[in-house]
């Protein structure tokens, strides 16, 4: 086989798994878009409507409590993960940290990336089972945090090192402080920032195995911080296993609303993105 055949042969190969792969994302959604989107048009009610008593054997209501307790759930988890995750990149940049001592800490970094998030789940849960404490939302705060905390910081990261040497030199060159010119250093890779926020908050969000030993399986409207919660998709994987009908068909109510935001999101970080784009420099 002359190279010209093995070109060809390979640009068909490649070709057939981007079709592939790009086949199977577009049958997975639609299927969860129409077969979902058919139950929010009959009652769309149940997106903020309250459980009713029997709603896991009967149905009776809606799944708002997921809805809340997902928001309550990644919301400061995500605030608090961004906030050492910032940091932390900051901190493995030339101006902090050797070179070696930088790429020890990716390193680890990449493993707790590639950590399934069933992990941190059981982590957490060993915590609360030590000190006497039940599952909550606090405990699944705390989880999804930890779950974050690696993707962001790899995303933040890697944009820091990607924003243009001449901020750094310049407000050395103005005579800037290291943590003036590290502030400046962050506003030129906001982009890469934001898509990493953007990206974390969609992981947690659609993660189940995390909160699934943490924050618990409640079918009532979050309370408070220390006590149980439920998130939309451990709310999928107890409704999906129901008997009854009614229930199965909340379930795929509940991943198209799942999906319909974190498509959401990806599109916002890539809007978001190119919009602070404009305003760094080479942008």
């Amino acid at each position: 086989m002359n190279r010209y055949a093995k070109q060809r042969l390979f640009g068909a190969a490649v070709r057939a798994a981007a079709l592939l792969v790009v086949g199977v994302m577009v049958l997975v959604v639609s299927v969860t878009l129409v077969r979902g989107g058919r139950v929010l048009l009959t009652d769309p009610a149940i997106v903020v409507t309250p459980p009713g008593s029997r709603y896991m054997l009967e149905g009776t209501g809606g799944f708002l409590h997921a809805v809340l307790g997902s928001v309550f759930v990644v919301g400061p988890a995500t605030a608090i993960s961004m906030v050492f995750a910032v940091s932390t990149a900051t901190y493995l940049q030339s101006d902090y940290s050797s070179e070696r001592f930088s790429e020890s800490v990716n390193m680890f970094l990449n493993v707790l990336w590639g950590t399934p998030p069933i992990v941190y789940g059981v982590f957490v849960l060993t915590i609360i089972i030590a000190i006497g404490a039940q599952t909550s939302l606090f405990f699944g705060v705390v989880a999804i945090a930890i779950f974050q905390y690696p993707i962001m910081t790899r995303y933040t990261d890697e944009a820091l090192r990607a924003a243009p040497d001449g901020v750094r030199e310049s407000t050395y060159g103005l005579g800037a402080t290291r943590f003036e010119s590290a502030r400046m250093t962050v506003r030129a890779a906001a982009p890469g920032i934001i898509a990493g926020l953007i990206m974390g908050f969609a992981r947690g969000i659609g993660d189940a195995a995390t909160v699934l030993f943490t924050t618990g399986r409640s079918t009532r409207m979050p309370g408070g911080l220390f006590d149980a919660a439920t998130t939309l998709p451990v709310l999928i994987f107890d409704q999906a296993m129901s008997f009854n009908p009614e229930v199965r068909s909340h379930a795929y109510a509940a991943s198209f609303v799942l999906t319909v935001v974190v498509l959401g999101l990806i599109l916002v970080s890539k809007l978001l993105a190119g919009r602070y784009a404009r305003y760094t420099p080479g942008g």
